[in-house]
């Protein structure tokens, strides 16, 4: 079993299991949750090959099977009781993948909410790396890495191996199974997963409430992060009692 990289940070009554995107780590989560420390406890995992996550033999251990697999060890081992499952861009296809897997795992936890930001139920129709041409995917992912600014981010190679387990994926269909509460946040300026992808999480998944922010890019959690710290405290309250 690969070795698993989670950080806890916070003391808040209310519990976050934080998925990261294809090309970071659980950094891109780092700023909010500081920022709800009181409110919220995150509890972020690493993806293989982030962090000091063991790296992936190969690409099926990119998978998002393999990443839903990484969250059950991580609720299991980190998490006790109601649960918020958060994603953000490819950590939103790694929720879906988690709530899919349910009928595999029937004793697997239930999230009581779903925080979807800025992601895709249909990555086969984003184009984060262009055409995947011989030699020039190594080269693609490096410009999305300095494009979206990121602070951390994965090896090269575990990208590659990524994208090339999960770019045909089309997760429409699970919409349907998630029953609990979701909130979609989505920029209106996102070139990666275009305003589109959002209402599509939204449409697809009954009683979702989809928050657009104006301006906003892919990086949103950074770029508005104080804005979706307040909506998240008003939505979260400290007496908050899961159904």
């Amino acid at each position: 079993m690969a070795d698993d990289d989670v950080l806890v940070v916070g003391q808040g009554p209310v519990t976050v299991v934080a998925m990261h995107g294809i090309q970071g780590t659980r950094g891109a989560w780092m700023p909010l949750a500081e920022q709800l420390a009181d409110r919220c406890t995150f509890v972020m995992p690493n993806l293989p090959g982030r962090g000091k996550a063991m790296p992936p033999a190969d690409a099926q251990a990119c998978s998002l099977d393999a990443g839903a697999e990484v969250l059950r060890r991580t609720l299991r081992n980190y998490v006790r009781g109601p649960f918020v499952l958060a994603g953000w861009s490819m950590g939103v296809s790694v929720a879906l993948a988690y709530v899919a897997g349910a009928h595999k795992h029937p004793k697997q936890p239930v999230p009581a909410e779903l925080l979807l930001v800025s992601g895709t139920p249909q990555l086969n129709a984003v184009r984060w790396f262009g055409p995947a041409l011989p030699g020039a995917l190594l080269e693609a992912i490096a410009m999305r890495e300095r494009r979206l600014g990121l602070g951390e981010a994965a090896d090269h190679r575990t990208v590659a191996w990524t994208w090339e387990s999960i770019r045909h994926t089309d997760q429409r269909a699970a919409l349907a199974q998630v029953r609990c509460p979701t909130l979609v946040i989505h920029g209106s300026e996102d070139d990666d997963c275009p305003p589109g992808h959002g209402e599509m999480l939204a449409n697809g998944i009954a009683d979702a409430e989809l928050l657009v922010l104006e301006g906003a890019g892919h990086g949103v959690l950074t770029q508005r992060m104080q804005e979706i710290a307040r909506h998240l405290r008003a939505r979260w309250p400290a007496h908050l009692a899961w159904r």
